[in-house]
């Protein structure tokens, strides 16, 4: 490996016909390139994709009441019932590897008629009474102030925090509004804190025009007494939600009369099924580029092995004297395989780095746009292990197109090799 000779000869044997040996190398550069930058470009979705799902926390499901379809203790089919907020410490009860359940009620709309006013100014927001949990459940970034914590809940204050577009719409840009009066459906709530809110549903500008208050608090000053709208519940990192779920519906079904086998009284969404789809749908990706990327570099290594098949042909004199001269077997193989190790690496190093300067640039691009939330594309790389992978099927793939020419050569006698022309 370190003899100066060894690599003169290698130079010279490459250089001989160096467009013979440029349009060879081409196919191992072609197929690591493909394989880098089909990686990178799967990242890229993944990244966009998941980013789309903001900080929310995946282990988590939605569950909200459906009309009953069955009848069951005498009690008929077709009726509608209400979650009550004695449902939320009976499911931390009765189902352990919970490590939140957030009860949620809900009035207003994005897109409903005004329910906001401050002096001259009104709007239409989402107002959701919550507990402090769902902070860490559904994150949101306080930019001023502080959110609803348990002694707002404890103590009934009627307190809110707004999103940027409440205050964008309430508020002049001057104007601070933390300590300032809101009146939600003619009852009056003090800000406390104010937000912004990365969209996780495409819909960025409704994330920002969103008020909080006290689960509590919201119950009182709209009459909903015990009721609960729907409930966001997390498990613990050790845990899946999904296998959780069906004991968590059974709870509900228990405290509110439902037939055991109804499947349609109690709605809920899997969060952690959807994002576990996402996942296994993204390491098929990654599979489907590595299948590609590698018969792609198969095709370049068979091209090395036949030019190398060639090289020995044409150097079977030379080979000759070399073995008259005294050269072992293991010798002329090893010089062999060392060139075709080279003319691989050479070409699979220059493709890495021509699609890793590829992917440079994207990012650069990508950094330098507008941010958009509903980007299905972002930050497009591969791992470092991916560039270690690589280099080690290059140094296998160098060899296995060098062994076969190789065998050729030593296979040849020296007299043999000698009278050839």
């Amino acid at each position: 490996m370190i003899n100066k000779d060894s690599w003169s000869e290698i130079i010279e044997a490459l250089t001989a016909n160096w467009f013979r040996t440029l349009l060879t190398a081409f196919g191992v550069f072609w197929g690591i390139f493909i394989l880098v930058i089909l990686l990178a470009a799967g990242k890229g979705l993944e990244n966009g994709v998941k980013q789309g799902f903001g900080d929310i926390a995946t282990n988590t499901m939605f569950m909200w009441t459906q009309t009953v379809s069955k009848p069951y203790k005498g009690l008929p089919k077709g009726r509608r019932y209400d979650f009550k907020i004695g449902d939320v410490p009976s499911i931390r009860e009765e189902v352990p590897g919970l490590l939140y359940v957030s009860p949620r009620n809900r009035l207003g709309g994005f897109r409903g008629s005004n329910n906001v006013v401050r002096g001259l100014n009104t709007g239409a927001f989402n107002v959701f009474g919550d507990y402090p949990e769902i902070i860490k459940q559904d994150p949101i970034n306080i930019t001023s102030g502080r959110f609803i914590n348990y002694g707002d809940i404890d103590n009934r204050r009627k307190v809110a925090v707004i999103g940027s577009g409440v205050q964008k719409e309430l508020f002049s840009e001057e104007e601070e509004p933390i300590g300032e009066y809101i009146k939600i459906q003619g009852v009056n709530f003090m800000v406390i804190g104010t937000y912004s809110k990365k969209s996780n549903n495409g819909d960025g500008e409704e994330g920002q025009k969103e008020i909080y208050v006290p689960f509590t608090s919201f119950s009182q000053a709209f009459n909903y007494g015990e009721r609960v709208g729907w409930m966001a519940i997390t498990a613990q990192d050790d845990q899946s939600i999904t296998n959780l779920k069906e004991d968590i519906i059974e709870v509900v079904k228990t405290n509110h009369s439902i037939h055991p086998e109804d499947n349609r009284a109690v709605g809920s969404f899997d969060l952690f099924a959807e994002f576990s789809k996402i996942n296994g749908l993204f390491l098929a990706l990654k599979g489907v580029a590595y299948f590609v990327g590698t018969l792609v570099l198969l095709s370049g290594i068979i091209g090395i092995s036949n030019i190398m098949l060639i090289v020995v042909k044409e150097r079977t004199n030379e080979i000759g004297i070399r073995r008259a001269l005294g050269a072992s077997p293991w010798a002329v193989r090893g010089q062999i395989l060392l060139e075709s190790i080279f003319l691989t690496i050479i070409s699979g190093m220059a493709g890495i780095a021509v699609s890793t300067g590829i992917i440079f640039l994207i990012n650069k691009v990508l950094e330098g746009a507008p941010p958009d939330d509903d980007s299905m594309f972002a930050n497009p790389s591969v791992d470092l292990s991916v560039i270690v992978v690589a280099l080690v099927i290059l140094i296998t793939s160098g060899l296995l197109a060098g062994l076969i020419p190789a065998q050729v050569a030593i296979k040849t006698k020296p007299i043999d090799a000698l009278r050839s022309e």
